[in-house]
């Protein structure tokens, strides 16, 4: 059984600028934007975060938030890399993706205590709540997200 967002309005973060939006439920489909910088906050894509932006979808979201941990020289990362991106697409309006490459910030796996990779954490209302190591196919992906993170219906 997936589990809900009750709200009306949900707060996300910009993973560019960090500014928090207030978006209504019934507009997370239909392609939100930052008011501050006009990027797109629910593209269906998957996001490249540095550690600023990490912190800022990780802690302010109400959405959860699927963080992938890799790096360019992993082989197991870049096959599911397509996985991943099929998945952000699967949940669009519902759940955001993000990545960020541990080799250019090292210090974010050591905090996050990263020990191997990929590595897939959710995040939601400012906590980790889940995750799973290992590449995944989409279906999995998704299936990890609905059964630990509580999405708008």
């Amino acid at each position: 059984m997936v589990a809900t967002l009750d709200k009306t309005d949900v707060k996300l973060a910009c993973p560019t600028c960090g500014q928090v939006n207030r978006v209504p439920v019934a507009k997370l489909s239909a392609g939100p934007k930052c008011g501050t910088c006009g990027e797109p906050l629910m593209s269906g894509k998957v996001a490249e975060l540095d550690p600023k932006g990490l912190k800022a979808l990780s802690t302010k979201d109400d959405l959860p938030v699927l963080v992938d941990f890799w790096a360019p020289w992993c082989g197991p990362c870049r096959m599911m890399a397509p996985e991943f991106a099929k998945a952000a697409q699967d949940l669009k309006g519902r759940a955001r993706f993000a990545k960020i490459n541990t080799e250019d910030h090292p210090t974010v796996s050591m905090k996050n205590g990263i020990r191997g990779i990929p590595a897939l954490i959710l995040y939601q209302g400012g906590k980790e709540v889940a995750r799973i190591a290992g590449a995944r196919p989409a279906r999995d992906i998704v299936a990890f997200v609905e059964q630990n993170g509580k999405m708008p219906a």
